[in-house]
């Protein structure tokens, strides 16, 4: 492609050194497509004639169904890169009407143009299997609406909660992923072709309608910055890197779940392994493999950042280390996504074990709280008081629930028998009626309001 300038070839260690074809064959449909888009806007520059170009895209047409049909030709092949491998392709077809191809073009905004395409597409895929886990969560929430169990924190019992606000949350966290991805979609949704080297095209191609051929919305409006930019690369490692933590947190409360100490879940078999030496033993491998493999994902986005922070302008060989982290990245993520939500449709929740960690008195120390701030006491005060009661039945040994009313009355004058009927779990939880909080009517219409949202996100699909 380039050796007119040189008296020697390449040395042949450098040549494979520098070789990308193995990684960026990937983007060999998108390859295909810009240049098919290409030859005709140099039919309608004139630089081609109506018969050269019928003659090139027929040519495009039998590479893309070789492509297909022989893989071992993509193996085989010493290609550079997937540029080189096409240009290789179509002058092996069409003699030196393949080398008219190449007219007021550049490597550099054809692997920027093909990247972009990608990581529209990629965007999609990934948009489509958070649906999937999405539309897992909220089936699984409406299924178990009801069920209560200790909310957690500092990994210490907190307040009661339904199991089905708890993934609710979780759900909630990987519709904001959507958002960013959705952000991710537009950035890279710009047509970098027309940008040549670095300078701009210098035939009379319609950009515009190069755009449209490829399913741009819109052009690159600087062509120094369109060859060298990968922001858009950056957005959607950004938006894998956040969705990769959401799935690892998820993955660690439902290893925290599955351990004997909380007994919270039922682990599915299919999604589960066991010991090589100790027979007894259901490992929560999925949720580990997901838990571990979100390093992968963030050190992607690093990989890129660090490639482009000491970069000059315009094109440098140095961004052809972008493709391949993020690749590897999205398929990563992808595979954690589907694994994700096929394991959480096959886990059933240890309802027994829930409702009773539920009725832990601990818990209810909040309701006593809030009781004596409904007859007036500050709640500063309230808390002090809920305190030294609580501390006087470890003292005791027994839950503080059990304690009679002669000694809550020792802290507290305003106690009166109407405290029980707020001393259970689902009183507690049908306290929290406000809009996103726990209580039943609460969770029911998050459940409603995710439905919408997702059908939404589904239309857009």
């Amino acid at each position: 492609m380039w050796g007119g300038r040189f008296e020697r070839p390449p040395n042949e260690l450098f040549y494979e050194f520098q070789r990308s074809f193995p990684i960026d064959r990937l983007l060999l449909p998108y390859q295909l497509a810009v240049d098919r888009a290409w030859t005709r806007a140099l039919e309608r520059a004139r630089i081609l004639t109506s018969d050269e170009a019928k003659k090139i895209q027929e040519a495009l047409e039998q590479i893309a169904n070789r492509a297909l049909d022989e893989p071992a030709w993509l193996d085989d092949s010493v290609a550079e890169d997937v540029h080189d491998f096409m240009e290789r392709a179509v002058t092996e077809k069409l003699g030196p009407l393949g080398h008219k191809l190449h007219t007021g073009r550049s490597r550099n905004e054809l692997i920027v143009t093909e990247f972009r395409m990608y990581v529209k597409d990629a965007t999609k895929l990934m948009r489509s299997a958070l649906v999937t886990l999405l539309r897992t969560l909220i089936d699984q929430a409406e299924r178990y609406l009801g069920l209560p169990m200790p909310g957690h924190t500092h990994l210490q019992r907190a307040q009661p909660i339904l199991y089905s606000h708890f993934l609710m949350s979780h759900a909630e966290a990987f519709f904001h992923d959507l958002d960013r991805l959705a952000a991710a979609a537009y950035t890279s949704d710009a047509c970098p072709m027309g940008s040549g080297a670095l300078a701009g095209c210098a035939f009379p191609i319609d950009r515009d309608a190069i755009a449209r051929d490829l399913g741009f919305s819109r052009l690159t409006r600087n062509s120094l910055d369109a060859v060298s930019r990968r922001d858009f690369a950056l957005d959607y490692l950004y938006a894998l890197a956040v969705l990769a933590t959401h799935l690892s947190r998820m993955a660690e409360d439902f290893v925290l779940f599955a351990s004997q100490e909380f007994g919270f879940i039922h682990l599915p078999d299919e999604f589960s392994t066991g010991s090589s030496i100790m027979p007894q033993k259901k490992n929560p491998d999925a949720w580990e493999l997901i838990r571990g493999k979100s390093a992968r994902v963030t050190s992607a986005l690093f990989s890129l950042l660090i490639t482009l922070k000491g970069l000059p302008s315009s094109y440098q060989r140095d961004l052809q280390e972008d493709k391949e982290p993020l690749f590897a990245a999205h398929e990563q993520a992808h595979a954690m996504v589907l694994v994700a939500a096929a394991t959480i449709k096959a886990t059933r929740p240890n309802e027994a074990r829930l409702r009773e960690a539920a009725s832990d008195a601990a818990l209810l120390a909040t309701e006593a709280a809030d009781y004596l701030v409904k007859r007036g006491i500050p709640f500063r005060d309230a808390h002090e008081i809920v305190g030294q009661i609580v501390k006087e039945a470890e003292r005791q040994g027994k839950p503080w629930t059990q304690l009679p009313m002669e000694t809550l009355w020792k802290f507290c004058a305003y106690f009166r028998d109407d405290l029980k009927a707020s001393l259970s779990a689902e009183a507690a939880i049908a306290a929290r009626a406000v809009p996103g909080g726990t209580a039943p009517d609460s969770v029911r219409a998050a459940i409603a309001d995710a439905r919408k949202r997702l059908a939404g996100v589904e239309e857009q699909l």
